[in-house]
């Protein structure tokens, strides 16, 4: 009986968040279609512009996942001219997304739980530079395509395309293109099988 008392908030919470977060969204000028579904608690932090398809659904912390538990997921764009772009149809399990340049999601995309898509290196490759500024960080736009199936935990670099109805294996970290229809894994992730 206690157990379920303190249950009631969390319950709550997650019954009116995808309310709450039709409202803040449209505050923050962020776009968004129809059928928008959002489970547990999600950063939205930046004056980047994000753009959202029909059918969006994202579970984040709350235990709703068990793969990705507690893990919060966020919208970071750290520049003005950053753009989030999300297809429709597209599932995202507390996924962590920084972006300065660009995020480009395409339809049908399934990613797994605790991924992180990050285009900037967030920091200088100087030493000297970085003891003192972040000015002359190496960022570059990231684009997975329709269909793509991204893996738990995995991580997805700067400049990368992950090409059309490809698979990346739980863990990896991706730091150069995928072509489509294939299935890549690893750190670094590499091809492991043609899909046709």
């Amino acid at each position: 009986m206690i157990e379920k008392l303190f249950k009631i908030p969390s319950v709550l919470r997650l019954k009116y968040s995808s309310k709450y977060y039709r409202w803040l969204f449209r505050k923050k000028g962020i776009t968004f279609g129809n059928n928008m579904s959002i489970m547990g608690r999600i950063s939205v932090i930046g004056m980047g512009k994000i753009v959202i398809g029909d059918n969006f659904y994202m579970s984040s912390g709350e235990h709703i996942n068990p793969i990705s538990a507690n893990i919060q997921a966020s919208f970071f764009t750290d520049s003005p001219d950053a753009q989030i772009r999300i297809g429709d149809n597209v599932g995202m399990s507390s996924t962590r997304i920084w972006i300065h340049d660009g995020l480009t999601v395409g339809n049908n995309v399934k990613i797994g739980g605790g991924v992180l898509l990050i285009d900037t290196d967030c920091h200088p490759v100087d030493y000297s530079v970085r003891r003192i500024s972040n000015e002359g960080t190496c960022s570059a736009p990231i684009i997975i395509e329709d269909d793509v199936w991204i893996g738990a935990q995995s991580i997805v670099l700067k400049g990368v395309t992950i090409g059309a109805r490809s698979i990346i294996g739980a863990g990896s970290v991706v730091t150069k293109n995928i072509p489509s229809d294939c299935i890549a894994v690893g750190n670094p992730c590499k091809i492991v099988k043609r899909l046709c």
